[in-house]
């Protein structure tokens, strides 16, 4: 009962953020009835919607305690409250149909199992014990499943399951978990799993328990299995097993490209790596990311190709309760403790998460799929990040567990969708205070990932609500994105350069308003430049408006273009020529070549054939792995400069000397580096060593320049970014440098500082440009 009419108030709520599919109005209602307040709540397509009354003192607490302990999947933006006249209702506050109005509200990304599902998973006198779906409102698919706003189960996958009569006493009981949850489900209504065998193989088909049980034993037999996630399928198989992993590795044509893996728990993965607090808190936090780990230094539980040449493995935790039971629960028979997880797909093409698509595309990489009857909407890989000593996280791949949490913009902008880069794509669209990234796409060579993109683009029109009406893209002229976004834009995008954008993304993910330009360091493998040249190895002035080329990285030819990036000798080379050092016989780069190949490369040289100038920081690296001897033919994107960088990582505390750029007015130069290091490598110094020295002497020239740009300009605020950047040694030791030096360091956390975190820096640069047209 409410008090007396005139002793009460009555106030109209309006609720922003993340408020719904976390048990939002559960919440409310059960703290308005603890208050015993009346009144009603509702899902609004802006929000969640609050009417409530009753004494002045219950109805402010019941309004602050709104922001201030809500569940723990919500995240409140803001809290709206008006004045409204005091009807006197004495009913009982109620949860009322949603509203369908059109607007806007935030959905929550997916979730990993929480431990009170995980309970229910395993004990045998629950109803849903071993349901391989089991969620609750704190917990599991959001994102991928949703179909529209606001978010109701009609606008799910779910729709097609209508609840039992069990599920639905838990869905409308307000002090149940499930109250309102809108994937609830149990074995006898929800989603049904089925094992497919591949054509020959002699498996029986098999479905619920013992698809499950089927697929363990597979997995345990030393086959692939194509596994459904949430957000998409992934190859499976023990990590264990050589033989099976080196199949999977040239079924999947992956080159040396490293896997991640799955381990069944924590203990699993203290076995192959070294775990931190911090690291161990991400790795089983709500996200459930891939984690990249120090692997041990002597390791012999996994097969040598999970990571060939690489010091980091990527590691992630159960996030579903499929994968929970994929390990086994007590009492199942044994099967491996450690899975390499990959996305299901064939290298280069997007996730696959269409049913008979996967048996299609995924033919002849796995032996079995372990498949369920619950769409997928939204297709989202994994997300990948590294945890740095102090305990921030740096996002490389933003992707499930992130998606679609907004961020708020430093300022407001237009509605406006910038369709990012052609590797490692993924889109972004903002309006007002808020932009919101797609999920993961990849690269955009082939017509799957294009149409990925345009469903992508489509999902996040409709779940965000915002109609673009400014397109932005890339400047290079050969982008596939940059094509496509002049057909969305219906005309002309604004192209913004891409070391530019690279800044930006920086300057909105921290905050800044762009009244004040940032000493802005982007460092890549390619992009675009002013000139007409590839850019790579930048430092500009730079704010959302525009940008001055302070200093290059001196050019070099990269002979091939981009088809050359898979020989690191041949930059190498190119970079001697460069610096006319002569290819004397003795250099590990030059004996990595034939005669022929370098006969060809010095015709090219000579005569500027296929032969495209590059500042590329990116390529450096490259050349000075092959330089070195560590590598001299890439495999896949980055190898020569990850090897680099675990050689130089193992000797790191041993040498701390550095070499040294050639500096001058806006350019410096590599030739005195590579000099040394030939002068280095002909006195038997050991590669690590020269790695080590390479990396400090280039966190040692990006600090002199940053401050010859503040004595120069007066700006002491330096943003590192760039796919150069996912290099833990480099991007350690520049912020630490810069930080001693008196400079406020902008480096990335949940952005990626590759091309994934490209289209944000887009978006902001076309908004301002518009505004000033």
């Amino acid at each position: 009962m409410t008090a007396p009419a005139a002793q009460a108030v009555r106030r109209r709520v309006t609720v922003r953020g993340t408020v719904q599919g976390v048990g939002f109005r559960p919440f409310v209602h059960r703290l308005a009835t603890d208050l015993a307040l009346a009144g009603f709540v509702s899902n609004t397509a802006n929000g969640v919607l609050i009417e409530v009354e009753g004494p002045p003192d219950g109805v402010a607490l019941f309004c602050s305690r709104l922001a201030t302990d809500p569940p723990p999947l919500a995240a409140v933006t803001g809290v709206g409250v008006e004045d409204l006249t005091v009807t006197g209702a004495d009913d009982a506050f109620t949860i009322r149909s949603t509203d369908r109005s059109p607007g806007r509200t935030l959905l929550p990304p997916d979730t990993a199992t929480c431990a009170d599902c995980l309970r229910e998973l395993a004990d045998p006198a629950d109803r849903r014990h071993r349901h391989p779906f089991v969620t609750c409102t704190h917990c599991g698919p959001r994102f991928t499943i949703a179909t529209g706003m606001p978010y109701d189960r009609t606008f799910t996958t779910m729709t097609d399951f209508p609840m039992c009569a069990a599920c639905a006493r838990e869905y409308g009981d307000p002090g149940d978990r499930r109250f309102h949850a809108q994937p609830v489900a149990c074995p006898d209504c929800g989603p049904r799993l089925r094992l497919v065998p591949a054509s020959g193989s002699g498996v029986r088909p098999a479905r619920d328990a013992d698809a499950l049980a089927t697929a363990r034993a597979l997995l345990a037999a030393g086959r692939i299995v194509a596994v459904k996630g949430l957000g998409g399928y992934h190859l499976a198989c023990d990590a264990t097993d050589a033989r099976t992993v080196d199949t999977l590795r040239i079924r999947k044509a992956r080159g040396g490209k490293p896997f991640a893996v799955m381990c069944a728990d924590l203990d699993a993965v203290r076995r192959i790596a070294v775990v931190s607090e911090a690291e161990a808190a991400t790795l089983t936090g709500p996200r459930r990311p891939i984690v990249l780990l120090r692997r041990h230094a002597r390791q012999d539980v996994l097969a040598r190709g999970i990571c060939p040449g690489s010091p980091h493995l990527g590691v992630m935790l159960p996030y579903t309760p499929l994968h929970t039971l994929l390990f086994g629960l007590p009492g199942d028979a044994p099967g491996p403790r450690v899975l390499v997880m990959t996305s299901g797909n064939r290298s280069g093409e997007p996730i696959v998460t269409d049913d008979d698509e996967a048996l299609t595309r995924l033919a002849g990489l796995a032996d079995a799929w372990l498949a369920h009857d619950r769409p997928i909407a939204s297709p989202c890989d994994d997300s990948l990040l590294r945890v740095r000593p102090d305990g921030t996280e740096q996002v490389l791949r933003r992707s499930r567990g992130y998606v679609p949490r907004p961020l708020r913009l430093p300022v407001a902008v237009r509605p406006t969708l910038a369709v990012g880069g052609d590797l490692k794509n993924a889109l972004c669209v903002g309006e007002g205070d808020q932009a919101w990234f797609g999920p993961h796409i990849g690269d955009m060579g082939d017509l799957t990932a294009l149409e990925a993109a345009r469903r992508a683009e489509s999902q996040m029109r409709r779940l965000t609500g915002v109609g673009p009406g400014t397109v932005a893209a890339d400047r290079h002229p050969g982008y596939h994105s940059a094509r496509w976004a002049t057909r969305l834009a219906q005309g002309e995008p604004v192209l913004v350069q891409h070391h530019h954008a690279h800044i930006a993304s920086a300057m909105a993910e921290h905050g800044l308003d762009g009244t004040t330009p940032v000493i802005g360091v982007a460092f890549d493998g390619t992009g675009y430049g002013d000139d007409g040249t590839v850019w790579g190895g930048e430092i500009l002035l730079a704010d959302y408006t525009g940008h001055r080329r302070f200093a290059h990285l001196t050019h070099a030819p990269l002979p091939g273009g981009d088809s050359g990036v898979a020989n690191p000798c041949r930059l190498a080379l190119a970079r001697l020529w460069a610096a006319g050092l002569p290819w004397d016989a003795d250099l590990p780069s030059v004996t990595a070549c034939s005669p022929e190949e370098l006969t060809l490369l010095g015709r090219q040289l000579t005569r500027g054939l296929a032969c495209v100038a590059t500042s590329s920081m990116g390529r450096l690296f490259d050349a000075v792995s092959s330089l070195a001897g560590v590598c001299h033919r890439s495999g896949y994107e980055a190898q020569a400069a990850l090897e680099l960088e675990a050689a130089a990582a193992s000797a790191w505390g041993a040498d701390t000397s550095a070499y040294a750029f050639g500096i001058t007015a806006d350019a410096w130069d590599p030739a005195p580096v590579l000099r040394a290091l030939v002068t280095d490598l002909r006195r038997g110094t050991p590669a690590a060593v020269l790695a080590a020295r390479f990396h400090r002497g280039v966190a040692r020239a990006v600090a002199e320049i940053c401050r010859r740009a503040r004595r120069d300009t007066g700006l002491a605020t330096v943003a590192l970014s760039g796919g150069v950047f996912a290099n833990a040694l480099l991007e350690e030791e520049c912020a630490r440098l810069l930080a001693g030096d008196g400079f406020a360091v902008l480096r990335h956390g949940e952005v990626p500082p590759n091309d994934g975190g490209l289209a944000l820096g887009q978006l902001m640069v076309a908004a301002h440009r518009r505004q000033e047209e």
